[in-house]
């Protein structure tokens, strides 16, 4: 078990950190419903309120931050712990807004694609054009579920495009070192799938059975585990958050598994990379409610607007 340190505790349902420059870390928390900022002492404070289903986050061209909010979930009490279940009675909606960091004002960018509202925003990734990739895992209610997919807004934030719509429920979301390649975590199947991108906002065609298909599933773990959200490294390793085995797994591009790094909690749901040289990943443990921090062994991929 590699040295795990606790920056923070009692967070409900934390998701998409985003360590930032001055040393603190940005995070959601799905089901207290807000944006929060965790300092470095373990200092919490809220930086917006945020309703339905706060679910990643970005800094944006614009040095604001933008999430992804998938509505909302009904949460169910399990032995021990509290998980997201089936869409709620008041359900808002899938969007993506963008949050003022220095006044808490939140504001709606996009809500749906042409015709078709948005279900389920879950994961997001700025190009170094300033467009926007997002997933959207659907919601899922009582007998039946939504497909995922995944979207571009184009920079300036006022056209959006759908990439792929039919994945299985679409998760985490990312970018290779030269952007020529798109990654999407697909939960359930714990597959990793790997999409073309000939041009900023264009994925490539594919002859396929069905449209889902347009990608290359690179890497899937057997027995029974689920992806979550991921981060990429410099040297384009993909590091999903993995859930029931509780670990981060690293993928190379070639789909190889480089390893399984054990974070303690079941319900671990994202990692960033920040401190020094980038070789510092924050991780959100969900089940727990806690933010931890674990030196890592290579070095992160710089983000867009963020890290320069």
């Amino acid at each position: 078990m590699p040295d795990v340190r606790v920056l923070a505790t009692g967070l409900e349902f934390p998701e998409g950190p985003v360590a930032m420059p001055d040393g603190s870390v940005l995070l959601v928390e799905i089901r207290g419903q807000r944006l929060s900022r965790v300092w470095p002492d373990g200092r919490k404070e809220v930086v917006a309120s945020i309703p339905g289903g706060p679910n990643g986050a970005a800094i944006g061209p614009d040095g604001k931050c933008y999430i992804c909010n998938n509505g909302g979930f009904s949460w169910i009490p399990t032995r021990n712990t509290v998980m997201p279940g089936p869409q709620p009675d008041d359900y808002i909606g899938g969007s993506i807004q963008r949050v003022d960091l220095q006044s808490g004002k939140v504001e709606t960018v996009v809500s749906k694609c042409g015709e078709h509202a948005l279900r389920g925003p879950n994961d997001l990734v700025f190009d170094h054009h300033g467009g926007l990739w997002f997933s959207d895992l659907g919601k899922r209610r009582a007998r039946d579920m939504d497909v995922g997919a995944f979207y571009y807004v184009k920079p300036g934030m006022t056209e959006i495009v759908e990439g792929v719509h039919g994945i299985l429920p679409a998760n985490g979301i990312g970018l290779s070192p030269d952007e020529k390649t798109l990654y999407i975590a697909e939960t359930p199947t714990a597959r990793l799938w790997a999409y073309d991108l000939p041009e900023p906002g264009t994925v490539k065609p594919r002859e396929v059975i069905y449209r889902g298909e347009r990608g290359e599933p690179i890497a899937g773990l057997g027995g029974y585990q689920m992806f979550d959200s991921l981060a990429v490294e410099a040297c384009g390793n993909i590091c999903v958050a993995t859930l029931i085995s509780g670990c981060i797994t690293v993928i190379a591009p070639d789909g190889s598994i480089v390893e399984q790094v054990p974070t303690g909690d079941r319900v671990t749901t994202n990692i960033a990379f920040g401190g020094p040289e980038l070789k510092t990943a924050y991780i959100t443990l969900s089940g727990k409610g806690e933010l931890v921090t674990m030196d890592w062994a290579r070095r992160g991929l710089p983000l867009n607007f963020l890290n320069r």
